[in-house]
């Protein structure tokens, strides 16, 4: 069996650490099986971000569909569910990568039951978790190292489980879900989603215009004269 070639979708801190995850599945695993890193994508090559690895980054979204001889499977590097979910349906829906063309990664050190657990495509589970049994982990979802997942428990399309978080038995964490450490709404089953996030923008938004329309309409005090 042949080592997949893996593209990773995003160049930041945690597109660097699916990298470290997918060699470190590699290194433990059986001779000629597991990944081979081919490269991040990103939507701008030509801007990218100031904590990008600019030397890895092989082009944008297109690049996928012109060189897809040059790799194998997929995964999503971007940890803000929001952008995760965009990215998603962006290829899926829009470049029509379906679930053969993700990646799936668990690390070996990660504690589960995988005769009792379903786990979607674009999946990353990194070392050091626990979770359990008859759990779901849909498309895009991640766990990150540290955390504790309990039975029964979901996670939505897209949720991100930041580093050290617990989770109880039969809780639902929403599709485009984040959830931190000692994060009281997701220890109730539910954490900030992606509607969330675009609500909580648009009122600031709207604070802020209408901050600057009362500076506006506020009468200009005349300078005092000098004294």
């Amino acid at each position: 069996m042949a080592k997949q070639k893996l593209v990773i979708v995003g160049a930041g801190g945690l597109a660097r650490e699916l990298r470290w995850l997918a060699a470190d599945i590699t290194a433990r695993g059986p001779a000629n099986a597991g990944y081979e890193f081919a490269g991040f994508v990103i939507s701008d090559p030509a801007h990218p971000g100031p904590y990008d690895s600019q030397d890895d980054i092989r082009g944008d979204m297109a690049w996928l569909i012109d060189n897809r001889q040059q790799w194998d499977c997929l995964l999503i590097g971007i940890g803000n569910p929001v952008f995760r979910l965009k990215v998603a349906a962006e290829l899926e829906q829009d470049l029509g990568f379906g679930p053969a063309d993700w990646a799936r990664l668990i690390h070996p050190e990660a504690l589960l039951d995988l005769e009792s657990c379903q786990i979607g495509h674009g999946v990353a589970i990194f070392g050091g978790t626990t979770c359990t049994v008859n759990l779901e982990l849909a498309p895009h979802s991640l766990v990150h190292y540290g955390c504790t997942v309990g039975h029964e428990s979901r996670l939505g399309r897209g949720a991100v489980v930041n580093p050290g978080a617990n989770i109880s038995g039969g809780v639902v964490v929403a599709e485009g879900a984040l959830v931190g450490r000692g994060d009281p709404e997701g220890r109730r089953g539910r954490a900030r989603t992606a509607r969330d996030e675009e609500a909580l923008h648009r009122c600031t938004d709207r604070r802020q215009r209408h901050r600057d329309q009362c500076e506006e309409a506020a009468p200009r005090r005349p300078p005092h004269p000098p004294g």
